[in-house]
């Protein structure tokens, strides 16, 4: 049996918290291998509704979860999230959840930081969530960061907090703020440290001993391969790495552990947020798009932009992001529709383009070139087999799979755990 890596094959906000839930049920463990609380899973079940942004969703199953070292981690807003599942009847206890201990923090100051910048931006604001992600990330890679192990040894922080304040003191002074405060900081930490150490684990180990028994890993990621630092519309990204090679680095596996990469796409396109967005219609298309498929952040709350499908964007994350399947979500809200479009290639200054090109001009300058096929007027929510499935909508998810070069695994119908038609299971490859 393989393992899964579930990874985003658009701009985030695929429906992956439904997925990778649906497939937590088959699966020995859940991992979130990147990324912080700037995620957001909805998960609907029944007449309950769960809001994740740093647990994995398997949690909620009651799948052991794990929150690898290539997430940054904030430890209050894990507490909160904790604190509100368990008012929900959700059980997490040290047994059901794992943190790395390896695992870098978000400090307050990188709250500041991250709004201080983007005021600062104007127009030419990125539309962080300002919870920090990306000061953490630059803190880890530049070696002053304060990770969950530190949280034992809150008195033998001096060298470290040097680091981070010789840095970061200079930056707040830039912007007329005041220096850090070492000493209230280290009485936050204390007062948190333990119920954050109380998860914590050498999980590179206890993952390693799972895969050497034979157990079934899932690895959850967050936002999408559009967003990725390396091949998104930089500078409107993240700051981690999106792709399914992530899944290795940020959980303390080897490559070959991650086996089947389940790419997640609307069957339209959305986005939230600055940045380029070629089948973007701002027209009343758009409008209908995003009430019929309540577009809203999870985190945020800010309202998404949305479009046609984009086969071309979808294809490259395919290629990119390492994906072996797609699972397609929200087929449901494409009923009713006369006609559906889905974009084939760009134009740019006379020129024909089968890519996305990397510069943020270019990329801004782009026109899409649709094809146009007849939409279905039957519904499709709530099918959970191809027989309940209209045969435009069958037409629509095979010619998706012809343009993106990537079979479709799974398609979602609805929020609802059980809408899901599994065309082919990721954990028998």
């Amino acid at each position: 049996m393989a393992n899964v890596a579930v990874i985003g094959a658009q701009w985030g906000d695929e429906g992956k918290g439904k997925i990778v839930d649906w497939l937590a049920e088959r699966a020995d463990v859940v991992v979130r291998f990147q990324g912080g609380h700037n995620a957001g899973h909805t998960l609907v079940v029944g007449d309950k509704v769960y809001k994740l942004s740093l647990l994995p969703s398997g949690i909620v199953r009651g799948t052991p979860s794990v929150i690898g070292n290539g997430v940054v981690l904030d430890p209050w807003a894990l507490q909160a999230e904790v604190e509100k599942l368990r008012g929900q009847g959700v059980t997490i206890t040290p047994e059901t959840l794992m943190i790395a201990d390896n695992c870098a923090l978000i400090l307050p100051f990188h709250r500041d930081l991250d709004s201080l910048r983007e005021d600062a931006s104007g127009a030419g604001k990125i539309g962080t969530t300002r919870r920090g992600i990306g000061p953490a990330y630059e803190d880890k890679v530049g070696r002053r960061a304060i990770r969950v192990c530190d949280l034992a040894h809150l008195d033998a922080l001096d060298s470290q907090l040097d680091r981070l304040t010789a840095h970061h003191d200079a930056l707040r002074a830039g912007f007329g703020e005041p220096p850090i405060d070492r000493a209230a900081l280290i009485e936050e930490l204390r007062a948190i440290a333990g119920f954050v150490l109380s998860f914590a684990k050498p999980v590179w180990r206890n993952l390693n001993e799972a895969r050497a028994r034979g157990r079934r890993i899932l690895f959850a990621g967050a936002q999408g391969v559009l967003l990725v630092v390396d091949h998104g519309t930089s500078p409107f990204v993240t700051s981690s790495n999106t792709i399914a090679g992530t899944a290795a680095g940020g959980s303390g596996l080897g490559p070959s552990a991650v086996g089947f990469v389940l790419g997640i796409a609307k069957a339209y396109t959305t986005r939230v947020g600055s940045g380029p967005f070629p089948t973007e219609l701002e027209n009343e298309t758009g409008e209908r798009l995003g009430e019929r498929g309540h577009e809203f952040g999870t985190v945020t709350g800010r309202k998404r932009r949305c479009g046609w499908f984009d086969s071309v964007l979808v294809r490259q994350s395919a290629a990119v992001g390492g994906i072996t399947g797609i699972a397609l979500t929200k087929i449901d809200v494409l009923d009713g529709f006369d006609e559906v479009k889905i974009c084939t290639g760009y134009r740019l200054r006379g020129e024909t383009l089968d890519y996305f090109p990397s510069h943020a001009a270019d990329q801004a300058a782009v026109e899409p070139v649709y094809e146009t096929m007849p939409g279905w007027h039957e519904s499709t929510a709530g099918a959970r087999s191809w027989a309940d499935l209209p045969a435009q909508a069958i037409k629509y998810i095979r010619r998706i799979e012809e343009l993106i070069r990537c079979p479709v695994a799974l398609v979602s119908t609805s929020p609802e755990r059980e809408d899901t038609i599994l065309v082919r299971d990721p954990f028998a490859d």
